[in-house]
């Protein structure tokens, strides 16, 4: 049935198209203010991210949460995981509770439907796609970037045809449905905080329609299967189970 997805998704891409202009990044002041409390923390979630990220094997991959997202997340077999804290206001307490500094930036950031580390590994190449509808915007945090030897950044991020090589620290606003693609460039992990942000000031049909679909992709995932499997591979050892996977 993807074809009546991918109508569906046309029809609102269309719909919300001819009411919202602006272009493909966005300034983070005007539509997520809050976006300075992630900024001025970046070292600690930095470190967080380090912690929670240390048995990376234990942490699904993008396709094993989203079996819709398997063209760009299994399309060269390298790696591509997502340790998941937030998703579209379903919290997964396990993982939330390893990041107290982000836990608390949440905590007072409503905006927020989503947060993850998107733990991208050496070599992968995420095609270009789109987000379905204009009423989330996408947060991207960079906290581990990778360079090559001139100390140029080795992971690029393309929006709208634009070459993004950003620092770490660096936090960039944009609409996911322009088209976008990631490459790591290196032989290492590049880890950023995704964030799913409801975009301000919208006329009041388009709001109602991004809320109802936002409660419907909550809803579905409260029921799926991959919120259930979330919980277990995300789950991370505690100190006292540190020696078994050292065995």
């Amino acid at each position: 049935m993807s074809w009546i997805y991918d109508c569906a998704v046309s029809a609102l891409r269309w719909w919300f198209d001819r009411r919202i202009s602006g272009s493909a990044t966005l300034e983070a002041d005007q539509l997520f203010p809050n976006a300075r409390h992630f900024v001025s923390n970046w070292a600690e979630i930095r470190e967080e991210a380090s912690r929670a990220t240390r048995h990376l094997h234990k942490i699904p991959r993008f396709h094993e949460l989203m079996r819709a997202q398997k063209s760009i997340s299994a399309n060269d077999g390298r790696d591509w995981r997502m340790f998941v804290a937030r998703a579209y206001g379903v919290t997964f307490q396990p993982n939330l509770k390893q990041c107290p500094t982000l836990a608390s930036i949440l905590a007072c950031s409503p905006d927020v439907l989503s947060a993850s580390f998107s733990i991208l590994g050496p070599g992968k190449f995420v095609p270009p796609h789109r987000g379905p509808f204009r009423g989330v915007l996408r947060g991207y945090l960079v906290l581990t970037m990778p360079k090559h030897d001139d100390g140029i950044p080795a992971a690029v991020l393309m929006i709208d045809g634009c070459e993004h090589r950003l620092e770490e620290g660096d936090f960039v606003l944009w609409d996911d449905t322009f088209e976008h693609s990631v490459w790591n460039e290196s032989n290492e992990s590049r880890i950023v905080l995704l964030l799913d942000i409801k975009r301000r000031n919208m006329p009041l049909d388009l709001s109602i329609v991004s809320n109802i679909i936002i409660y419907g992709i909550r809803l579905s995932i409260l029921l799926s299967r991959s919120r259930r499997s979330l919980a277990i591979l995300s789950r991370l050892p505690d100190k006292a189970d540190d020696s078994l996977d050292q065995s």
